[in-house]
């Protein structure tokens, strides 16, 4: 029995709705989902848990350690100077260690670390824990559009010879490269007493 055109179309509309709401609403879900999981935290150690940290960047090595006093400030640079460090720098950057996350995880083969600028990264934190625990976060390049950089924490080789890169925030970038100037916790001049000035010469009228 032949079927009327009007009802054909009908049944091939209905087939292609079917097929839309499968693929979007069912297995778009899915990898929605599977998107949503990859999206996960860098590291799980606490910030409290942290003793100390080494920031390597083109222009600087820089090492932190926690101050054993409880008083401020929290964070001293042990090299290549000695002195007090800058809280909310630090701060800023163990923040990030923290509650970072990796927007999504990229299994690609070690030969092609390169393309990701992780062979020469631009920068390479490692971090100490009080339980002398390490980790490490090596940051690349930028991806295509700039909004993530390419990233590899704890850097190993997976079973089948792979590795992970993440793509984590660009604050990373902006939390490490900086000078050493930035690094040291900045100078109050309100404690300071006010300089002394010399009075000028009163002139003299000449008769």
């Amino acid at each position: 029995m032949k079927l009327p055109r009007t009802t054909l179309i009908l049944i091939l509309l209905a087939l292609g709705l079917g097929a839309f709401v499968y693929f979007y609403e069912i297995r778009g879900a899915t990898v929605r989902e599977e998107i949503k999981e990859q999206k996960q935290q860098i590291f799980s150690f606490a910030a409290d848990d942290v003793q100390s940290l080494t920031v390597k960047t083109k222009k600087l090595t820089l090492n932190l350690e926690r101050s054993p006093e409880s008083s401020n400030p929290k964070w001293l640079i042990k090299s290549p100077i000695s002195g007090p460090a800058n809280d909310a720098i630090v701060s800023y950057l163990m923040d990030l260690l923290v509650k970072g996350k990796s927007d999504r995880t990229l299994s690609t083969p070690a030969k092609e670390l390169g393309e990701f600028a992780l062979d020469q990264p631009q920068a390479t934190i490692n971090i100490t824990l009080k339980n002398r625990q390490s980790h490490q976060l090596l940051l690349g390049k930028s991806n295509f559009n700039g909004r993530f950089l390419y990233a590899q924490a704890d850097p190993t080789a997976k079973p089948d010879g792979n590795i992970n890169v993440l793509l984590v925030s660009t604050d990373f970038a902006n939390a490490v490269n900086r000078e050493l100037s930035e690094w040291k916790q900045p100078v109050d001049n309100s404690q300071r007493l006010p300089g002394l000035s010399t009075p000028l010469p009163t002139p003299t009228n000449s008769k």
